[in-house]
C-alpha cells in the first residue's frame, strides 16, 4: 500500500512553514491548484481564495513569515483515493509577538497524480479573532429567554 498524498503534503507544508523549506511543497502542488482559506481577510490578508501554484506558494511563505506550528492534532480524518477531509487543532506561535494561538480547522483536499489540485480550509474564526485581539468579543443578546 502506498502512502496517501495527504501525509506527504502535510509533512511538506509543516516543513515549509517552520523551516522555510519550500522545495518539497513546490513539487506537491499542481500548477492550476485552487486554494481557499476561509476566515477574516481584513485581519489576515493571506486568507481568502487563490488560483495557481505561485499564488499558493506566496500564501505559504506568508504563513511562514507570521507563524510557527508548535503542534497539531488530527481530531478526525476521512481518506479517499485522491481526497481527504480532516478536523485539526493547531497550536501556533505568532512570530511577531511570540504569542500562542490555538485554532481549529476543517480541511478538504483533493489530489491528482500525487499533487494538490484543491484545498479548502474552514477556520474557527471567532476564536481566532478573539486571540488576535487579546480579548473576548461580546455580542449582543439575540434572543430573550422567557
Amino acid at each position: 500500500m502506498t502512502e496517501h498524498s495527504l501525509w506527504r503534503f502535510s509533512r511538506a507544508l509543516h516543513r515549509a512553514i517552520n523551516d522555510r523549506h519550500f522545495e518539497d511543497i513546490d513539487s506537491l502542488i499542481d500548477e492550476d491548484v485552487e486554494w481557499a482559506l476561509y476566515g477574516p481577510i481584513d485581519m489576515f490578508p493571506f486568507l481568502g481564495a487563490r488560483q495557481g501554484k505561485d499564488a499558493v506558494l506566496d500564501v505559504i511563505r506568508q504563513l511562514a513569515d507570521n507563524f510557527q506550528v508548535r503542534r497539531f492534532d488530527r481530531e478526525s480524518i476521512m481518506l479517499g483515493v485522491d481526497s481527504a477531509a480532516s478536523m485539526v487543532r493547531y497550536s501556533l506561535t505568532a512570530l511577531d509577538s511570540n504569542k500562542p494561538i490555538s485554532l481549529r480547522v476543517a480541511q478538504f483536499a483533493q489530489f491528482k497524480a500525487g499533487k494538490l489540485i484543491s484545498m479548502r480550509v474552514l477556520i474557527d474564526t471567532f476564536d481566532l479573532v478573539e486571540q488576535a485581539l487579546g480579548r473576548a468579543i461580546h455580542l449582543p443578546k439575540m434572543t430573550s429567554v422567557g
